[in-house]
Order: structure tokens, then sequence, then C-alpha cells
């Protein structure tokens, strides 16, 4: 599709040049001929004007006859004038070799981030179609062979729905999640953003995940450096929100996680360190990719996710202007940190 594509842009780049490189060669010829027949006529007349003045006779070897056949004479002007479009045509075949390269290339680089957008949506329904399958079927399942038993009763009636709604929670999880990441990928999507308080920013997000962390007997312990940054009060809180979950959802019973600040050179950096299982280091390019999960993660079964958080909390931060890393061992924990320029531009 995007082959035949490039080749069509690439004949309308070549056609488009090669007709201004015509038309310029057409006038052109057109100036050369006029000046060729300007400047015969014009020496022609001040040839026989210094005849006319000197009235001399002209010897029939002598240079100023020579001179007069070379001026008057029709087939060397022809000459020079197909000489002169033989040149406009080599120049014109170098020009459609060049700018056949070249218009390929152009046509390229002009389709290429259509393709990797249309490669993008092309994956992301691909593994939302995926990610989606496997609940459904699960309920599917579930239902039909409850309704081919023959003896049913209230007991099991209630066990299914309760599988039943384990299932559409995640269902529900998954299309809020997939909402949320839509949102933050549109390219001319409107943001506010107002001077915020880091501190208010923390201490929301940590609250929201303390009865989370609650379950686990898991401490989150807060160490801010309070400063304004101009940004979305929303989005960032989902992002602490995110890295706060999942350093409590990845962390054993009675650890601590820990969520820091400090003002660096115009930036705001935030640490969210965990004590969990950490991140292998074959995965670490790719936890950031939409619906990409660790390993370790997937053979743990306890751990339900869909591999959408860290890609919704990169596009945060980069709607922000900021970056985002991790550094992480096995066994040993994760440290995610956010780094966040102070000044953006407000949005009245």
């Amino acid at each position: 599709m995007f082959h035949s594509a490039r080749i069509k842009l690439t004949g309308w780049y070549l056609l488009i040049i090669m007709f201004i490189s015509l038309a310029f060669s057409l006038v052109i010829y057109s100036m050369i001929t006029r000046e060729i027949n300007h400047f015969e006529q014009a020496q022609r007349f001040r040839f026989e004007k210094k005849l006319r003045d000197f009235d001399l006779p002209v010897p029939p070897g002598s240079n100023i006859r020579a001179m007069k056949i070379l001026i008057e004479n029709p087939e060397l002007i022809e000459e020079i004038k197909e000489r002169v479009a033989m040149t406009l045509v080599i120049i014109n075949g170098g020009i459609l070799l060049l700018a056949g390269g070249l218009s390929f290339f152009l046509a390229g680089k002009t389709l290429k981030p259509i393709k990797n957008m249309m490669d993008e949506q092309n994956r992301f329904i691909s593994d939302a179609s995926h990610e989606l399958k496997t609940p459904l079927t699960s309920l599917k399942t579930a239902m039909e062979v409850f309704l081919r038993g023959k003896k049913k009763n209230l007991e099991e009636s209630e066990s299914i729905i309760r599988e039943s709604i384990i299932e559409v929670n995640k269902l529900q999880s998954l299309s809020e999640s997939l909402l949320q990441l839509a949102q933050y990928q549109k390219p001319n999507g409107h943001t506010l953003f107002k001077k915020i308080s880091i501190a208010t920013i923390i201490n929301n997000a940590v609250n929201n995940i303390k009865p989370i962390a609650k379950k686990k007997n898991i401490t989150i312990r807060s160490d801010v450096e309070d400063c304004e940054v101009n940004g979305n009060k929303y989005s960032l809180e989902d992002l602490l929100k995110i890295l706060l979950d999942n350093a409590v959802k990845y962390s054993p019973k009675n650890t601590t996680v820990n969520i820091m600040s400090k003002k660096t050179d115009g930036h705001i950096e935030i640490e969210v360190k965990d004590q969990g299982i950490g991140i292998d280091d074959k995965d670490n390019p790719h936890i950031f990719d939409r619906f990409y999960r660790a390993d370790n993660t997937r053979s743990n079964n306890t751990h339900d996710g869909y591999g959408l958080g860290l890609s919704i909390a990169k596009k945060i931060v980069e709607l922000h202007h900021g970056s985002i890393s991790v550094i992480s061992k096995i066994k040993k924990g994760s440290t995610f940190t956010i780094c966040l320029p102070i000044k953006q531009e407000i949005n009245s």
C-alpha cells in the first residue's frame, strides 16, 4: 500500500519539478536565441556603418570580408541555437535523474509519519482486541457451561454471577485505561496548564493509594520539597497514582514505598521507590510500551493489569515536556524518576 503510494507521490513530485524545469528551459532558450539574433543584427549594423564611414574597398582575402561572412552566416547562427537547445536537453536529463532519486527519497520521508501512525493504530487495534478477547471468552464460556447444566441451583448461579462481575470489572478497567490513553495521545488535544503545588499533587495521589497499600500493610513515606510548577493537576495526579499503584502492587507485604521530590536547575524531580519484585534488564527498554508486561509479572497471576499504566504515565510526562526513567534490580525494587520543567506555557 505505502510502496504504491510512494511511487505515485514520487511521480507527482517529478512531474512538478520537470514542468518547472522545462518551463524555465523554454524561457532561457527563448531569451538566448533572442539575444543571439539581437547580437547578430547589432554586429551587422556596426560593421556596415564602419564600411560606410571609411568607404574602403574590401580586398578579396581581407579580415573585414571574413568578419562580414561570419556575421552574415545564418548556418552558424542556427548551429549556435542547436547547441544551446542540446545543452538545455542534457541539463534537463540530469535534472530528471537527480529529481527522480530525490523525489523518491522525499516521498518516503513524507509518508513515513503516516505509515508509522497507521502501523501504531493497527498494533493498537490488534493488542486491544487480544486483551478484550480473554475476559469476553471467559464470560461466554462460564455462561455457556452454566446454561448447558441440567441441574441449576441458587448457589451455582451466585457463583457464576460473582465470576462474571470480576471479568466485567476487568473489561471496565481495560476500557477506562484505553480511553485514558487515547485522551493523552490526541495530537491536538487541549490541556489546561496552571500553577500548581507539587506537594498538593503528591499528597492527593498518596491519599488515593493509601487504602490499597493498607491492605498489604505497606507504608508510603513522602519527603517533598514543595514548589509551584506549570502543569495540569489531574493528569499529574494520574501520573503519580499510576506509579504509586504499581509500586504497591508489585511490592511484598510489610514493605515501604518512598516518594520524594526536589528542585534542580529549572526542574522538579520526583522519585517513586519501592522494594518490589524489580524489572529484568531485558524488559527495561520495553516497560513503557503499550500492553507490555514483564515476564515475572505475567507469571504471577496475583498482579492484575494490562500493561497500559506506564504507557499512560509516559504520555503524561511527554505532555509536560519532561522525562521519565527507571532503575531496577530483580528482587531489590525499582526507582522511577520523573523530571519536569518548572516553567510551562500557561493556557488561560
